[in-house]
C-alpha cells in the first residue's frame, strides 16, 4: 500500500530473473500456475526453420496458429529477438512459448545488467534449456512448448543452432534445423537446397522455399497469402547483431518464387 517494493527486491542475489520469480512468487512463471483438468484446446504455432549461412545465422517461421482443425490466427508472430545476437523461434502452444520467449527476453536483459556483459551463447542456450525444464508438468498435461534458439557466437565468430525436447535438453544442430508439424517436409528442403557458404540473400530463399514447401504439404503450416500480403517473418543474426528481413524484401522473394514454382509447385530443380 505504500507503493514501496518489498524487501525480496532489495536483497542481493543471482543473476537469474527466473529464479527471483520462482522464490518471490512461483505463480508468476508459466509453468507456476495451475491448470483444470482434461483437455485443453489453445491456440499452437507450428513450423519455424533456420541455417547457418556464411556471415551468421537465419531463423524464420511461417505465420498461421491453429486450434483443432480451425486456423485460430493467420498472422501470429513466431520469431523473436531475444538479444543484441540471438533470435527464438516458437513452436507448441502459442500462448505459454509466447510469455516464455518474453521471460527469457527478460532474463537475458537482467543477467547483463547484473553482470555488466553478455551471457555466452551456449549460456543462453542452456538458460532457455532450464525454462523448458521447468515447464515439464504443463507439457505432460498437454501444454508443451518446444522453441529453437539460434545466434551469432562472437567468441567463434559463426552462427550456431540449438534443439530442445519437451524434457529441457538442449541439442546443437548442424548447419540447418526444423521444428514444428511441417518440420518433416521443411527439413527434406533443407537437405535439397542448403549448401555451404551461402550468403545472406541466397539464406533467405532457401529459408523461404523450405517453409513454402511444408505449407504445401501440411496444413498447420501457412503459406505465403499473396491476397492479405502476408509474409514470413524471417530474422538474420551476425556481428552485426540481430536484425529482422523487411518486409518488402521478403515480397520480392516470395513473388519470385511462386513465380518460378508456376507449373512446377514442387520446386523440381
Amino acid at each position: 500500500m505504500s507503493g514501496r517494493f518489498d524487501a525480496a527486491f532489495h536483497a542481493s542475489g543471482g543473476s537469474s530473473f527466473t529464479e527471483f520469480l520462482a522464490a518471490y512468487d512461483p505463480t508468476l512463471l508459466p509453468s507456476g500456475r495451475s491448470v483444470p483438468p482434461g483437455a485443453v484446446e489453445a491456440p499452437h504455432g507450428t513450423t519455424i526453420v533456420a541455417a547457418v549461412y556464411d556471415a551468421g545465422v537465419i531463423m524464420a517461421g511461417d505465420r498461421r496458429a491453429t486450434m483443432g482443425n480451425i486456423i485460430s490466427s493467420r498472422d501470429i508472430e513466431k520469431v523473436f529477438v531475444t538479444d543484441e545476437f540471438s533470435v527464438a523461434g516458437i513452436a507448441g502452444i502459442a500462448g505459454l512459448s509466447v510469455e516464455l520467449i518474453r521471460l527469457f527476453q527478460v532474463e537475458l536483459e537482467h543477467y547483463e545488467k547484473i553482470e555488466g556483459t553478455l551471457m555466452s551463447l551456449e549460456g543462453k542456450a542452456n538458460r532457455l534449456a532450464s525454462m523448458i525444464r521447468g515447464n515439464l508438468a504443463m507439457a505432460l498435461r498437454g501444454l508443451a512448448v518446444v522453441p529453437m534458439f539460434a545466434g551469432f557466437d562472437v567468441d567463434q565468430a559463426r552462427g550456431r543452432i540449438f534443439s530442445y525436447d519437451v524434457t529441457g535438453g538442449c541439442y546443437e544442430e548442424n548447419d540447418h534445423h526444423c521444428v514444428g508439424s511441417g518440420s518433416l517436409f521443411a527439413r527434406g528442403a533443407l537437405k535439397k537446397l542448403w549448401r555451404p557458404g551461402l550468403d545472406r540473400d541466397a539464406a533467405v530463399r532457401v529459408a523461404v522455399e523450405a517453409l513454402y514447401d511444408a505449407a504445401d504439404d501440411d496444413s498447420a503450416t501457412g503459406g505465403p497469402d499473396l491476397s492479405r500480403r502476408i509474409w514470413p517473418t524471417i530474422a538474420t543474426v551476425d556481428h552485426d547483431g540481430a536484425h529482422f528481413v523487411g518486409t518488402d524484401e521478403i515480397a520480392t522473394v516470395v513473388e519470385a518464387v511462386v513465380q518460378d514454382r508456376q507449373g512446377n509447385p514442387g520446386g523440381a530443380r
